[in-house]
């Protein structure tokens, strides 16, 4: 399912048009990326949570040449699936 395809799902369920549902997944993209960069924890019960994790520094190797290299640590976001997200 693409972006495209969630939007006209959440059309279908919610009874909005594709415009408003459009804005409507665009702003909780938005809530939830700038929660994310703050730090924060998103937490939706029954859904999941989201959150940052640190990822350290490692060594890697090059497919190219084969040379090692570093690969910087970052962070990444984690995506913890709650109880009612059963498949």
């Amino acid at each position: 399912m693409n972006k495209a395809d969630l939007v006209n799902a959440m059309a279908a369920e919610s009874g909005l048009t594709k415009a408003d549902a459009s804005k409507a997944l665009n702003a909780f993209i938005a809530a939830v990326t700038a929660a994310l960069k703050e730090g924060d924890k998103v937490a939706l019960v029954g859904f999941g949570t989201f959150g940052i994790s640190e990822r350290a520094a490692r060594k890697g190797v090059n497919p190219s040449n084969g040379q090692s290299i570093e690969i910087p640590a970052k962070k990444v976001v984690r995506f913890k699936p709650g109880t009612e997200l059963d498949l």
